[in-house]
């Protein structure tokens, strides 16, 4: 049988081989689509709860809006339409009919739309669009809306949950009666995202403005969450962008303000996307299979029985599941494998790929001595301890499983983030290790665009933290005001 791919010697194959093994998604018919499995998708749910109820908490309420959008509202924006016009799907017709040869279907020529829809790549333009009618006065503001859906982004190359034609996401959409609170939205939702993406999925990030050139399409600023990969490559974890006025004025979208003035309204919008599946499958795993933190994990903790006669079976699987009922209580997620057709080792494995954070193994011995042994998922330590003492260890474990998880990150992070004064050695580095370079920049797309020809390499944003001292560009020498953060990406 053939060997899994190891991260060190092939990453892309092993993460391509890691998401099908691991039971997480597969390729669909349709080319560029995804299957996500029910192990798959049992990680996106706690995702989205997780971050559903941060939502709820700051005010939001979500709703949901139309998949096909009109052609003419994607074009009333004109960077936007720019921006998304070759990844748009088109729906140019609406029914089938029986082909003249009776074999098969063809599109009926009869049936053309009269005018053409877009499957939505975002939905922008039609959640401006129905504003317009709910917005009159600045008592109908603030509107703090969103909504957990699917787009569709025509992508040429793909890779399950990283890239994919389909995608899952929440998009947020807020429309504000002054700039000022509109901005204090972005970076509250900016914030937001790298608090729950740094507690929960045990991922550190920087927070960032992205260049001109990387920004969103329509948007007067974008902010980013960047994460950095084992093999050095760097991943957009989730953005907000200020709107300002923009969309308002393509959708003539106004208010009477408290000052009796009519004026545009100002706007923000936000989202995180399945390709946050990715990121926490390339940060934290292994050879051995996924590496889940246990506060995103759909099973925290799996009983295997061990036994070989059927009294023992019966014994041991009552034992285990009246440790599973004590942990259930505790608000532990618990799984106790009772299957008979698979041996322990056989589950060990299984479990092991899956990532579950920690195994609980109980024997006929066991049984005589009062005792339970553990395994750790991370960093693959085992104990046997008593079995009064199990609730306590597995809610210590679990808290320090998630600790160490981020850290050991968080210290792949810090080795592969480095100061880069000079073209040369920035170029070496991006060739050899990558990682996040910091350098300094001149602030022109020109050599923006040069760099990234000659390296690869983008512009992953401008830190909202860190260093600002001036400098001068390793491209052109030019003076700098300070160092970005450069990176190949996926």
């Amino acid at each position: 049988m053939t060997s899994a791919p190891k991260r060190v010697s092939d990453f892309s194959a092993w993460y391509n081989a890691l998401v099908v093994r691991a039971g997480l998604a597969e390729n669909a018919s349709v080319r560029g689509c995804m299957v996500i499995k029910p192990y798959g998708y049992a990680i996106w749910e706690s995702l989205q709860t997780i971050f559903d109820r941060a939502f709820k908490e700051t005010g939001h309420v979500n709703g949901y809006f139309p998949l096909l959008i009109p052609k003419s509202y994607l074009s009333k924006e004109a960077g936007h339409v720019a921006g998304f016009a070759k990844e748009c799907a088109v729906v140019t017709h609406y029914r089938l009919k029986m082909a003249e040869d009776g074999q098969g279907v063809v599109v009926d020529p009869a049936a053309k739309l009269e005018e053409e829809l877009i499957v939505r790549p975002t939905s922008e333009a039609v959640i401006w669009s129905t504003y317009k009618n709910w917005i009159q006065s600045y008592r109908d503001l603030p509107i703090l809306l969103n909504q957990w859906c699917n787009v569709v982004r025509w992508e040429m190359r793909t890779r399950l949950f990283l890239r994919t034609t389909e995608f899952l996401w929440q998009e947020g959409h807020t429309a504000h009666a002054t700039q000022e609170e509109a901005e204090k939205e972005v970076l509250q939702m900016l914030h937001l995202y790298e608090r729950i993406v740094r507690d929960y999925i045990a991922i550190p990030l920087i927070k960032g403005i992205k260049t001109e050139s990387e920004r969103f399409a329509g948007a007067e600023t974008t902010y980013t969450i960047e994460a950095l990969m084992q093999d050095g490559k760097a991943l957009q974890a989730g953005t907000a962008h200020y709107l300002g006025q923009r969309f308002a004025k393509a959708f003539e979208v106004t208010f009477t303000n408290q000052a009796g003035i009519r004026d545009y309204v100002w706007g923000t919008s936000w989202g995180i996307t399945t390709r946050l599946m990715g990121a926490l499958i390339m940060i934290h795993s292994d050879d051995d299979g996924l590496v889940l933190p246990p506060k995103i994990a759909p099973i925290q903790v799996v009983m295997v029985p061990i036994y070989k006669t059927e009294h023992e079976r019966t014994a041991v699987i009552a034992q285990l599941a009246a440790l599973q009922k004590q942990l259930n209580s505790q608000g532990v997620r618990v799984k106790l494998d009772d299957r008979d057709t698979r041996k322990p080792g056989y589950k060990f494995a299984e479990y092991e790929e899956k990532g579950v954070p920690i195994r609980v193994a109980l024997g006929p011995l066991d049984l005589q001595n009062h005792t339970v042994e553990l395994a750790r998922r991370d960093t693959k330590e085992k104990c046997t301890i008593p079995m009064g003492d199990l609730s306590q260890q597995v809610a210590d474990w679990l808290e320090m499983i998630q600790a160490h998880i981020y850290e050991r990150a968080l210290s792949l992070q810090q080795q592969r983030t480095l100061l880069v004064d000079d073209y040369a050695t920035f170029k070496k580095l991006m060739a050899t290790k990558g990682g996040f370079l910091l350098a300094h920049w001149d602030g022109t797309t020109e050599t923006e665009a040069k760099i990234k020809a000659e390296t690869k390499a983008t512009i992953r944003c401008i830190p909202l933290d860190g260093d600002r001292t001036p400098g001068y560009c390793i491209y052109s020498g030019k003076p700098s005001k300070r160092r970005v953060v450069f990176a190949q990406a996926y």
